[in-house]
C-alpha cells in the first residue's frame, strides 16, 4: 500500500500544489502568534514532547541535526540544550522571519533538500509530516541528507485508540481549538484546518514501511499522552 493511497481524507482539504500554497500561506500568516498558541493548545506539554523527541535520536553530544519545517526554531533550541549543533529549514518566510533561535536557518523545500549528500548525524521534525504534499519525496530526501546510521525522529499528531480519550481528543482539538484560535489568534480558519490535517497522515504502520522504502531500518513508533501525539523514529540503512 502506498502512502497516498493509505490515506482517508476530508475532501475540504486541499491537494497537491494547492496544498502546498495553502500551507505556506496559512503558516506565514500564524507566525506571530504561532508559539504563543502551541502552548495553549497542548496544554503547555509541547516543551516536553520536543525533549523526548530529542531524546529519541540517541545521538551523542555535538552531532549535527537538521529540524526539518523548523517553523520559529523551537526545536532548534531543543537541540541545542541537548547538546547538539542544530540547522533549520523551513519553506515558510514568515516563520523564519519570527525565529528565536541561534541555529543556522534556511529557507526551502523539504522534498529538494538544498544540502549534500549524507551532510548531517540527524534530522527531526516537529508536527510537520501531515503538512507536506508528498511524504515519499521528503522521506527519499531525509534518507539522501542522512548519514548511514543517522537517526531520524518525527513528532506528529494521532488520535487516541481508546473510544473515552479518542472523545476527549475530538471535544478538544475539533472544537476547542477553532474557538481558542478565533478568539487569541484571529484566525479560526488556520485553527479548523489544523485539526483536520491528522487526515493527511497514514497509519504509523504505513509510514514505518515508507521509511523502509526510503533507505531506513529499524523504523519505530509509539504514542504519548493518552495516543493524541506520534513519534516516529528510524535509523538510515
Amino acid at each position: 500500500m502506498t502512502l497516498m493511497t493509505a490515506l482517508r481524507r476530508d475532501r475540504s482539504l486541499p491537494e497537491g500544489d494547492a496544498k502546498h500554497r495553502a500551507v505556506e500561506e496559512m503558516f506565514d500568516r500564524l507566525a506571530p502568534r504561532y508559539d504563543r498558541m502551541n502552548r495553549v493548545i497542548s496544554l503547555g506539554l509541547d516543551r516536553g514532547w520536543r525533549r523526548h523527541t530529542v531524546n529519541e535520536l540517541g545521538l551523542p553530544a555535538e552531532s549535527l541535526v537538521l529540524d526539518l519545517a523548523c517553523g520559529t526554531g523551537d526545536l532548534c533550541n531543543d537541540l541545542a540544550t541537548g547538546g547538539h549543533r542544530a540547522v533549520g529549514i523551513d519553506y515558510s518566510a514568515g516563520m523564519l522571519a519570527a525565529a528565536h533561535t541561534g541555529a543556522a536557518l534556511a529557507r526551502g523545500d523539504a522534498a529538494q533538500l538544498p544540502f549534500a549528500h549524507g551532510s548531517f548525524d540527524g534530522v527531526v521534525c516537529g508536527f510537520a509530516l501531515r503538512n507536506f504534499v508528498e511524504l515519499t519525496a521528503v522521506f527519499g530526501e531525509i534518507a539522501r541528507v542522512l548519514r548511514v546510521g543517522g537517526r531520524f525522529a518525527a513528532l506528529d499528531a494521532a488520535v487516541p485508540t481508546n473510544p473515552l480519550l479518542r472523545a476527549g481528543n475530538t471535544i478538544w482539538f475539533r472544537g476547542a481549538v477553532p474557538l481558542l484560535g478565533r478568539a487569541l489568534a484571529h484566525d479560526a480558519d488556520a485553527y479548523s484546518y489544523l485539526p483536520k490535517s491528522t487526515a493527511y497522515l497514514p497509519t504509523p504502520l504505513v509510514l514505518a514501511d515508507a521509511l523502509g522504502e526510503a533507505g531506513f531500518t529499524h523504523a519505530a513508533h509509539h504514542t504519548l499522552t493518552g495516543g493524541s501525539v506520534l513519534v516516529l523514529t528510524a535509523t538510515r540503512a
